[in-house]
């Protein structure tokens, strides 16, 4: 069973990589500077290879969505863990907004940059600057047990 899937599989991924050679090499043979003057040649050549882009990455996040959330009802540990997870990374994204400025965003001369006004906006891109410097820390903290612990066991 294994075996057939896998050849069907093989034989989809090549079938979607030929439809993106067969977009790419029409784009190629108009010519860059066409294709940037001509807004008929974008709409005939690009628009449909952006389309067949979007279609594949929709497709495969559902496929990708669906087949975690039938692994994790399958498997009760997993969706525990799953659960535990995502409290911890909710926990992470609350400590994050809370550490983050709505501050106006200024440029080295202290002028308030365009679009950097005070607010929402504002707070929302301090939180994910603050989530991912938590989350770097954490995994550089994971990545030095993990080297003081396999120094310690050898």
């Amino acid at each position: 069973m294994n075996d057939k899937i896998s050849k069907i599989l093989s034989i989809v991924t090549g079938l979607i990589g030929l439809i993106a050679v067969y977009f790419l090499v029409r784009i190629i043979m108009e010519g860059d500077d066409v294709v940037k003057e001509s807004v008929d040649v974008q709409n005939s050549l690009v628009s449909p290879y952006i389309t067949f882009a979007i279609w594949i990455l929709a497709i495969t996040a559902t496929l990708a969505i669906v087949f975690s959330l039938v692994n994790m009802v399958k498997h009760p540990k997993l969706l525990k863990q799953t659960l535990i997870s995502l409290v911890f990374m909710g926990a992470v994204l609350a400590i994050s907004y809370v550490m983050a400025s709505d501050a106006a965003v200024t440029n080295a001369s202290g002028n308030v940059l365009e679009y950097g006004e005070k607010g929402a906006v504002s707070k929302w891109v301090s939180t994910g600057i603050w989530y991912t410097v938590i989350l770097g820390a954490i995994a550089l903290l994971g990545i030095l047990a993990d080297f003081v612990k396999s120094l310690v066991s050898k």
